[in-house]
């Protein structure tokens, strides 16, 4: 055996130093990407000839303008050349930038509020993204970049202004990886035929994005006249280039809605750049799948586009590696998209049938099919309805807030188009549920009136849900109080009033998340046995995740 030492040790001596020295080259070569990355900033110059100028809520620079309108909603109409209208839409919202800035660092920081790892997440994010100025087409960047010369410098610890708006951008895509989350869970369809109140094509949609209620505060509605391309409008939020939801002057509509994803591993163009591209330059559906084809994206999704030339919508279901048209069939008058692919090449898709069984979107979808066939001929006002339901199947019970729900009362926006008319209706706050207003976008895009006019159609207007006015709209925000309270007093340790655990449910009394909560607080406080039949109690309702109902079971069978 003494023989035999010198051996061992020295093979566990060049085994050290064989993994020492492949760490320092693979920290080596990490730091070498990380310091190779490029955003590709563009140098454009900018000359401030233009004063801004202030009245009230409006705001002017040059032909550029933006005013909070009566509604809430802020509008903004800009024009020009990409970097003109990316610097005046900076120079009128230069508050609204750093409001939105603030408040997503501020949401990022709850999520992760370790520093180290937050450190580790921005140096991720720098090398996973490294190429992303190449995947940004130049004028789309060059926007950012006029844009980024009114943000604040507070924040250069995590990167310059422009590279900051740049990585924002694809933001949302991560949000579609950590969809078991609940960032993103949108919902959207199209009506046209018999199906449509006047035969023409409708669209209606939820963008369900969700960061915290105060990055929703301040939702931009943006009227955009590009000197290249088709005027548009699309809704969103400051700082926000490209596009989520919108239609153009050629009756084209764009809405974004996730599919589930593979973890990617390396950057390509932010979805919401490929739609405001397809919206800036498409016209018709063969135009905006060219466009969606010449792109390569990290995230799956599902790209609804409603047309006033073809007469019916379609959807582009697209994933890092492949794509498809979806088409409406011969005899079909609608479609439905939630966020799982539907297209023959996506059906045997092993990541797409892991989507359907284990995720809500398949409810959802067959919810909104339910709804449909219920209302009759869908106008503007039946569309809200259905994007305000809350209900589940068969109009049946699933508490507030539930994922299952088409309105799931965190939606940033919900949008009603009219494409051959160039109407589009945006709701208010709160989310989905105050009143959708109108907008004529031929007027708009026309220049008929100046900044100082009004430009919604009062007559066009769609009324709040009653919802507003009903005990269940009170007990909804009861309940989003006292469920973030008590999950605070988990975390801390701390006991809470029966009282308030009483009241939380009581407000909440058909969804499965009031009393798994309650089950996670009394077994922080060692009553096992309440925390059992609350996890029990928890299981007999509508659960919009299997793994979910695997988590619950495991802690009543670890009790």
């Amino acid at each position: 055996m003494p023989e035999k030492m010198p051996a061992l040790v020295r093979i566990l001596k060049w085994s050290g130093i064989s993994l020492a020295v492949l760490t320092a080259a693979i920290a080596v070569l990490m730091w070498c990407l990380y310091l190779s990355s490029d955003l590709k900033m563009p140098y454009c110059e900018f000359h401030d000839d233009e004063e801004l100028l202030f009245s009230d809520s409006l705001r002017v620079y040059g032909d550029n303008w933006l005013r909070l309108s009566e509604s809430g909603l802020w509008e903004m109409k800009v024009s020009g050349s990409a970097p003109d209208r990316g610097y005046a839409a900076g120079r009128l919202s230069r508050d609204l930038l750093l409001y939105q800035e603030n408040v997503f660092i501020e949401q990022i920081r709850r999520i992760i509020p370790s520093d180290s790892y937050l450190k580790f997440l921005h140096f991720f994010i720098i090398m996973f993204n490294r190429n992303l100025g190449e995947n940004v087409p130049e004028e789309f960047r060059n926007e950012i970049y006029g844009l980024s010369q009114s943000c604040t410098h507070e924040f250069d610890m995590i990167g310059t202004p422009y590279e900051r708006q740049m990585q924002y951008h694809s933001a949302h895509d991560i949000g579609h990886v950590m969809q078991d989350y609940m960032m993103v869970g949108c919902s959207s369809f199209g009506c046209w035929g018999s199906e449509s109140e006047d035969g023409g094509l409708i669209i209606g949609r939820n963008f369900d994005f969700y960061m915290g209620d105060d990055f929703s505060r301040n939702k931009l509605v943006t009227f955009c006249c590009p000197d290249e391309g088709y005027s548009f409008a699309s809704v969103g939020w400051p700082g926000m280039t490209g596009v989520l939801s919108g239609m153009n002057e050629a009756g084209l509509t764009v809405t974004i809605n996730a599919s589930k994803s593979d973890i990617p591993t390396s950057s390509a163009t932010p979805i919401s750049i490929l739609a405001r591209e397809i919206l800036q330059y498409a016209s018709d559906i063969g135009e905006a799948y060219a466009i969606a084809g010449r792109r390569r994206t990290f995230v799956s999704e599902s790209i609804l586009i409603g047309s006033a030339k073809d007469g019916v919508a379609a959807i582009i279901e697209k994933s890092p590696d492949r794509m498809s048209l979806l088409l409406p069939g011969k005899d079909s008058l609608r479609i439905v998209c939630t966020n799982h692919f539907q297209s023959p090449l996506f059906m045997e898709d092993r990541r797409n049938i892991e989507n359907i069984r284990t995720s809500d979107s398949r409810y959802r979808h067959g919810r909104i099919e339910e709804l449909l066939d219920s209302i009759g001929p869908v106008g503007p006002a039946e569309a809200a309805y259905v994007l305000r339901n809350r209900k589940g199947m068969g109009g049946c019970e699933l508490g507030h807030t539930n994922e299952l729900a088409v309105n799931q009362l965190l939606a940033h926006h919900g949008v009603v188009f009219r494409p051959d008319s160039l109407l589009m209706w945006v709701s208010t706050a709160p989310w989905q549920c105050g009143g959708f207003v109108c907008y004529d976008l031929r007027k708009i895009f026309g220049g008929e009136d100046g900044p100082e006019a009004e430009i919604t159609l009062p007559d066009h207007r769609i009324p709040p849900d009653p919802f507003l006015r009903s005990s269940g709209f009170r007990d909804a925000l009861d309940y989003r109080r006292l469920a973030s309270y008590i999950r605070s007093a988990i975390d801390g340790g701390y006991p809470v009033p029966q009282d308030s655990l009483d009241r939380m449910l009581a407000s909440n009394p058909f969804f499965y998340d009031a009393y798994d909560i309650s089950g996670d607080y009394y077994e922080s406080m060692g009553d096992f046995e309440k925390a059992a039949a609350m996890w029990e109690k928890a299981l007999s309702f509508p659960l919009p995740k299997t793994w979910l109902k695997d988590v619950i079971q495991r802690e009543i069978d670890k009790l």
